[in-house]
């Protein structure tokens, strides 16, 4: 079942083609001031992406974080060059998304939050 969402001002669209079992809380820098969740997929060509988006590439320069030029929401990320077999969606900008009581959700079912060490200690 497609889900969909976009960005704050709806320049950027988003398909992927289900709800993520869970998300993942990452705590890198980046993660950690943007308050991004992450919902992960298969880099196949199953998530769209429509409108203009920005990258921001930093650090080891192999991902391409993206974000709607308009509105400064953070969009997706995808590789800069060899796939690495998945691309990540901001599961806050996904429709239906929610937080109740400090637990997550897209459609009132409840997202396992999984806590990705990417801080590079």
């Amino acid at each position: 079942m497609l889900v969909y969402g976009s960005c704050h001002c709806g320049a950027v669209r988003i398909e992927v083609p289900n709800a993520p079992d869970w998300i993942g809380s990452c705590n890198c820098s980046l993660c950690t001031k943007l308050g991004w969740l992450v919902a992960y997929y298969p880099d196949d060509g199953s998530v769209r992406v429509s409108g203009e988006t920005m990258p921001y590439i930093w650090g080891d320069r192999m991902i391409a974080i993206r974000h709607c030029p308009t509105c400064g929401c953070g969009t997706h990320w995808d590789s800069t060059g060899e796939s690495y077999g998945r691309v990540g969606v901001n599961a806050r900008l996904l429709d239906g998304f929610a937080v109740a009581e400090g637990r997550f959700s897209i459609g009132g079912s409840e997202l396992e939050v999984r806590y990705v060490d990417n801080a590079g200690d």
